[in-house]
């Protein structure tokens, strides 16, 4: 098993590096947010343990573009935050689990164990509903056939809505999703995101795709 470890301190780091490694893990070690995703996405690492703060790129960003890009092995977030609020952000952004900080070994271990466990079918690199397609991959839309170019967070708004195709999404958690937690609960601005999605991928005469949910939020079915 190969487990790739994002974390810029160097005493926990190593810590986890050597505990892991004691039983017979291959370990990576790696200080920065962007190396680390950068290694994610191009090695075959069988689980991550990820710090959430790190430099260059957060440890919640880099969880967030991981699993849009696809990437499906188990995620094993290292947080100092013991908020109920920072672990369900976590877990909504595509965690596994999580340990808290400070943490015995034994407890991390048994955790990484559990997910190495764990059965994990691998998912497609492309999110279908209907004649919509959205490659995580190549990070572009097709209704039809026809590319639709979208913004990035338009992208993240609706690769959210088709992972959960048929299932109505609340304004909150589309927010949480492709914002982050810290947000005004006021504002309209996934209203203003699907309008302009709308916009893009419906087609003239052709079947509306997104629907809203009075009160709720939004689906987008087939």
């Amino acid at each position: 098993m190969k487990v790739l470890v994002i974390e810029d301190d160097p005493t926990v780091g190593q810590f986890v590096k050597r505990g892991l490694e004691e039983q017979r893990w291959g370990v990576d070690l790696c200080a920065d947010g962007i190396e680390g995703e950068r290694l994610a996405r191009t090695q075959p690492y069988d689980l991550v343990v990820l710090d959430m703060r790190l430099p260059g790129r957060s440890g919640l960003e880099v969880l967030r573009n991981l699993r849009a890009r696809g990437f499906e092995h188990p995620v094993l977030v290292l947080t100092a935050q013991d908020a109920v609020d920072a672990k369900v952000e976590t877990l909504r952004a595509g965690a596994d689990d999580y340990v808290t900080k400070p943490f015995a070994f034994e407890e991390l271990l048994a955790r990484v164990e559990a997910l190495a466990r764990r059965p994990r079918a691998m998912a497609s690199a492309v999110l279908t509903v209907g004649d919509l397609a959205l490659s995580l991959d190549a990070r572009e839309v097709k209704r039809a056939g026809q590319l639709v170019e979208l913004t990035p967070k338009e992208f993240l708004v609706l690769e959210y809505l088709m992972r959960h195709a048929g299932r109505v999404m609340s304004r909150t958690l589309i927010t949480e999703y492709a914002w982050g937690y810290h947000f005004d609960p006021g504002t309209n601005i996934v209203d203003v995101v699907i309008n302009h999605l709308r916009k893009k991928i419906d087609l003239p005469g052709g079947k509306k795709l997104i629907t809203t949910v009075r009160g709720v939020g939004y689906v987008i079915k087939g």
